[in-house]
């Protein structure tokens, strides 16, 4: 009895033992999953509260960014626009020397005087979103500067045989008036302007310090004269010759300088200029086009840039931005709108000018492909432009024309006027033109008389159409007639809708963002 007793109060007491130990295993494993929910709980609120900062964070980085553009009113723009003709999108870029908001540091002069803009050129981004290319306009152009927008609210009359860059001065306000520099680029091109972008000397240079330095080539060594020839001494260097990266306000000397480079022209500032925005491309797309990248160079570029209203917001900015990133270097051209001097001016050269806003258009790249992006794939023409042939004798009956020797053959107006008179034209009048360099022969006619011009360019195989602003046909014979003054009337040129394809001499000179950035520096 006494060892049942025994055993029974030992087997309780094992019981009790594992009861205490289910009880202690119990309870460590409640505080385990107490502490796995209090680690659940601790990553959960940490994982929200991250969210919310990103949150905030990219909310406060897009209203910056919103905040930082600046628009101006789309009032200013023409009622008489040309319709949208292609998918793609024609950009204009206007590079303003606005002294305000902290520029005149940078670019000199008084803060309060009128903005000006000596850069300007329309990009064409073709409808496939692979190929673009950069149309300048020298800032000497003479051209038609259409009505436009005062600060009061009333419109300008129609200026004639102006120069480009004083579309821009209209208003005389400090800080430029794009809509009429957009409503001139409209008039000339027959192209409609998308968007308009403004970017001043303090956005300019904050850009390329963004990106880390841009590329350039320098063909010899400038000093501080070359960039402002007024200074008596020839100055410090700024710029060794070479390769070098600049940045900042370097940067803003490289693309300034016209006076120590060549003939100082500033033609051959603007091929520097495409080579430098070709440089930045280039550097912009080595670091990658995505938003990481994209945010803190849209940062920069806000701070100091002005667009149409279409462009007001980060996310269209961003949007449009990467739009381009399908675009290779290659295919990426700079061109200058077909020009000859007129004096100390720049005229446009017709019909080669008309022929490469009908190329763009008609989506037709600067080496002739067909970028429309109509059945998928762009594919490259092989049919040659029909060239002008011998046709039918020329009538100049009711047509009086003046005839001008641009060339230092003696007497050769008025052997072009004897050919003229041959077809019925009549001879106002012969003369020694005001340069003697002319190649091709010119024709130069007024408002509403193209038809005639166009017959009178046939008695000249190979003239050139410009059109000016008073009334009557000059025909100022050039070189190529001296050499061949006895040829026989040809075809009128064909239509350059028709063709529309980009002039070989604008081809030609056309430069790609992957060009070395040595080549083609030292215009004159």
């Amino acid at each position: 009895m006494a060892g049942s007793r025994q055993d029974t109060a030992s087997a309780r007491r094992d019981d009790t033992g594992r009861a205490a130990a289910r009880r202690a295993n119990a309870r460590s494993t409640a505080s385990r999953r107490r502490k796995k929910r209090g680690k659940l709980r601790l990553t959960l609120a940490i994982a929200l509260s991250l969210l919310v900062l990103v949150s905030a964070g990219a909310g406060w980085l897009y209203f910056k960014l919103t905040g930082n553009i600046e628009t101006f009113s789309a009032n200013g723009l023409s009622d008489d626009r040309p319709d949208a003709t292609t998918k793609g999108q024609n950009v204009l870029v206007i590079g303003s020397d606005a002294r305000t908001s902290g520029n005149s540091a940078l670019g000199g002069g008084d803060k309060e005087d009128v903005g000006r803009s000596d850069t300007a050129f329309l990009l064409h981004v073709y409808a496939d979103g692979k190929h673009a290319v950069a149309v300048s306009i020298p800032r000497d152009t003479l051209l038609d500067i259409p009505p436009c927008q005062l600060p009061d609210g009333s419109w300008t009359k129609e200026q004639t045989n102006t120069m480009f860059n004083s579309a821009f001065s209209v208003g005389q306000t400090a800080k430029g008036n794009p809509a009429c520099t957009q409503n001139t680029i409209e008039k000339l091109t027959g192209l409609r302007v998308d968007h308009t972008i403004v970017v001043d000397f303090k956005g300019f240079a904050k850009i390329t310090e963004v990106v880390g330095g841009v590329q350039v080539c320098l063909p010899q060594d400038i000093y501080q004269r070359d960039l402002n020839p007024n200074r008596a001494t020839r100055g410090d260097l700024i710029f060794e010759k070479g390769v070098q990266d600049v940045s900042g306000v370097k940067a803003l000397d490289y693309v300034r300088i016209r006076h120590g480079i060549g003939d100082g022209s500033d033609i051959g500032r603007i091929k520097r200029q495409q080579a430098f925005v070709g440089s930045l491309i280039k550097q912009v797309k080595s670091d990658g086009l995505t938003p990481t990248k994209l945010l803190p160079l849209a940062n920069a570029a806000t701070e100091s840039m002005t667009v149409d209203p279409g462009l007001g917001s980060a996310d269209k900015l961003l949007g449009f931005m990467m739009g381009l990133k399908n675009i290779d270097l290659h295919n990426t051209k700079f061109v200058t709108i077909p020009w000859r001097y007129q004096g100390a001016r720049v005229a446009i050269v017709e019909p080669d000018a008309s022929q490469l806003w009908a190329a763009l258009k008609a989506d037709r790249t600067v080496d002739g492909t067909d970028a429309s992006g109509k059945g998928g794939k762009a594919k490259k023409t092989t049919e040659p432009t029909p060239s002008p042939t011998v046709s039918e004798e020329v009538s100049g009956e009711g047509i009086a024309v003046a005839v001008y020797n641009g060339t230092e053959v003696t007497g050769l107006a008025a052997r072009g006027g004897r050919v003229l008179m041959d077809h019925g034209f009549t001879l106002t009048g012969t003369a020694t033109a005001s340069t003697q360099d002319y190649g091709a022969t010119v024709i130069e006619y007024g408002p509403g008389e193209d038809a005639q011009a166009k017959t009178t360019a046939r008695l000249f195989p190979g003239a050139k159409l410009q059109q000016a602003t008073a009334p009557g046909i000059n025909v100022i014979v050039g070189s190529a007639f001296a050499d061949d003054p006895t040829a026989g009337p040809a075809a009128a040129e064909p239509d350059p809708s028709e063709s529309a394809s980009v002039p070989s001499g604008v081809a030609d000179d056309a430069r790609s963002a992957d060009d070395d950035p040595c080549s083609n520096l030292s215009y004159g």
